[in-house]
């Protein structure tokens, strides 16, 4: 299973399908915080997001990065086409340096002025569930996925290696958003090799310190590294969660142009801060 098959994005998109029902229904029956607003609402707006993007990325770029990993891989392009390392030293190679990417970017995002204010209609959500973990706007998504193919090329990523991350990184996504507590002895041990709710709640708060810590959605490793992790937050549990700019919940089309809003504040109060 080292090239491409259409049979590729059935399979992620059943997993992604089976995790986003499989952790709705754990924060339904045991969830950690109280709802701002009905559970069904706020899952189909930010369902709603991640449609769009999808369908923008589709027709703006149909080339999925794992067909794009199979031609670079097959034509021996890239640093694995010129350094010969077993196949399992290339998958295991490939997830972690495009998680390592994410990272990266993900700290960027928060950053630069410009990418913040794509990124910030992640952060706006007032309420964190699993949904949230897939409620990025189209233009950050495009944005990303360029990144991701840029990062293919260059390492010459087998096709395998790179469906592997994608279905890792969109199932860690919907766990670590999701609104639910593991025992404290289970997150303790847990979050030396994924990242946990707990852990990622941190990064939703609405106090920019706090905001900026815990990036890593996959792997926990790189905020540990590099100095921005954050074992909990001041209030603990009872974080304020999303933007004080944006308070209440937006419609679909009013997060879609919430990028080209500007509330007094938003911009000095975050972006550019460390």
């Amino acid at each position: 299973m080292t090239e491409w098959s259409p049979d590729f994005e059935q399979l992620r998109l059943a997993v992604f399908m089976a995790a986003l029902s499989l952790f709705s229904l754990i924060e339904s029956i045991w969830p950690l915080r109280q709802r701002q607003e009905p559970a069904l609402r706020h899952r189909l707006r930010n369902l709603a997001v991640s449609v769009t993007g999808t369908v923008v990325v589709r027709a703006v770029v149909p080339m999925l990065p794992v067909l794009v990993a199979a031609h670079v891989h097959a034509q021996g392009l890239g640093l694995f086409g010129t350094i010969a390392l077993p196949s399992v030293i290339e998958l295991v190679c490939t997830v972690v340096v495009l998680d390592l990417l994410i990272y990266v970017q993900h700290v960027v995002f928060h950053k630069v002025p410009f990418l913040w204010w794509l990124h910030r209609i992640h952060h706006s959500d007032r309420e964190f569930d699993a949904s949230t973990g897939v409620r990025f706007h189209p233009l950050e998504i495009l944005l990303s996925i360029g990144i991701k193919l840029a990062a293919v090329r260059l390492l010459g990523a087998p096709a395998f290696g790179v469906f592997l991350f994608e279905v890792i990184l969109s199932s860690t996504a919907l766990f670590n958003h999701a609104n639910f507590n593991l025992p404290r002895p289970v997150d303790r041990a847990l979050r030396w090799v994924l990242v946990t709710p707990a852990m990622h709640r941190v990064h939703h708060s609405s106090e920019p310190d706090e905001t900026d810590s815990n990036f890593g959605f996959n792997l926990p490793w790189w905020d540990r590294l590099f100095g921005t992790y954050r074992s909990q937050a001041r209030l603990g549990d009872d974080l304020d969660i999303g933007l004080k700019d944006f308070p209440q919940p937006l419609g679909l089309g009013r997060l879609l142009i919430q990028p080209f809003m500007r509330p007094p504040g938003a911009d000095r109060d975050h972006a550019g801060q460390g």
